[in-house]
């Protein structure tokens, strides 16, 4: 009997057993399955997801290609070549359109959602890489060069703003609600924010001695906005209506991925150093790292649909490149 409530004690607590990891019982993250992704090599970038069709697009920027994953299928279906060093992609399900950003040769493409045929080739400029889109999907935005977010019309693709920045953009957060842009630029140690009705830079927000803010989320309802360091390792927390920083958080080092759950009111922070850390939010200001999943080295890009999470893992040695797929727990 003893045995028996030292083995459930052992599970509620989650422990490492003959090298396997015994996960909590209420974990914020269950792995429900892992796809194989045979024949793809190096650095793993950037994701979007048709989440109606139930696919996720992946740029396999160091493999060259845009790998199409088939979520009911549990496969990979279509490895996409003719790009250079692909960073961003972005899925617009309203026009049934993929668009890629080539970091190699400044180009994005457009692609049919259907038949993964180019309709476009857009020249926007070395080093093309985060991409999104605004609430109304007609306007895709994309930073690229030694600083600059380029605005094209998402069904012409034609280029109608270019908006210059300090430095080279990372990923940058678009306001559902508001005319607002938040802009991670690492170069300048700071958070740059666009007003994208007016087209011009209106804050200038400094990082501090914290460097290399790559990766960036949004709480728009509690108006925060989160951005991961890399020199040291720390999440910051900023208050967008008083345009300050209110918050430091440790965290995993070589973060490049970090969504907000608005629904269960967490973090999920993917980082290289082999961990997802999952923060909890208890108000706009409380914020305590409740799990730190472990994964693989380099495995720092990840994608969240609500109630998945989507993790790429890359080839490294003896490690075969796969898609973990993580269930959110409650």
């Amino acid at each position: 009997m003893k045995a028996i409530k030292m083995r459930h004690a052992l599970l509620r607590m989650g422990v490492v057993l003959s090298g396997l990891w015994v996960p909590f019982a209420d974990a914020s993250l269950t792995l429900e399955r892992t796809i194989p992704w045979p024949g793809v090599e190096g650095r793993i970038d950037h994701f979007s997801a048709d989440v109606a069709g139930g696919r996720l697009f992946v740029a396999a920027l160091g493999n060259n290609t845009v790998e199409v994953v088939d979520l009911k299928q549990g496969k990979v279906v279509h490895s996409l070549t003719g790009f250079a060093e692909p960073q961003g992609v972005v899925f617009l399900p309203e026009l049934n359109r993929l668009y890629v950003a080539g970091g190699g040769d400044g180009t994005l493409r457009i692609l049919d959602g259907a038949s993964f045929a180019t309709i476009k080739a857009v020249s926007v400029g070395d080093d093309a890489d985060n991409l999104r889109s605004d609430p109304t999907g007609k306007w895709v935005y994309v930073g690229y060069g030694s600083g600059a977010l380029g605005v094209l019309d998402a069904t012409t693709g034609e280029v109608v703003a270019r908006l210059p920045l300090d430095a080279h953009p990372e990923s940058f957060q678009l306001e559902q609600a508001g005319p607002r842009i938040f802009v991670n630029v690492p170069g300048a140690h700071a958070v740059v924010v666009v007003n994208r009705q007016q087209q011009r830079v209106v804050a200038n927000w400094s990082t501090g001695l914290a460097a290399g803010n790559f990766p960036m989320a949004l709480d728009e309802a509690h108006h925060r906005l989160y951005v991961a360091c890399r020199l040291p390792a720390r999440l910051l927390v900023f208050d967008t209506e008083a345009g300050k920083e209110v918050v430091r958080l440790d965290l995993h080092g070589d973060c490049d991925d970090l969504f907000y759950d608005a629904g269960r009111n967490r973090l999920y922070a993917s980082c290289g150093e082999g961990f997802i850390d999952i923060f909890e939010q208890t108000t706009a200001d409380q914020y305590k790292r409740v799990e730190s999943v472990k994964t693989e080295a380099k495995a720092r890009t990840c994608y969240f649909t609500g109630n998945f999470l989507y993790l790429a893992v890359p080839r490294r040695g003896n490690q075969s490149a796969e898609i973990r797929c993580y269930r959110l727990g409650p």
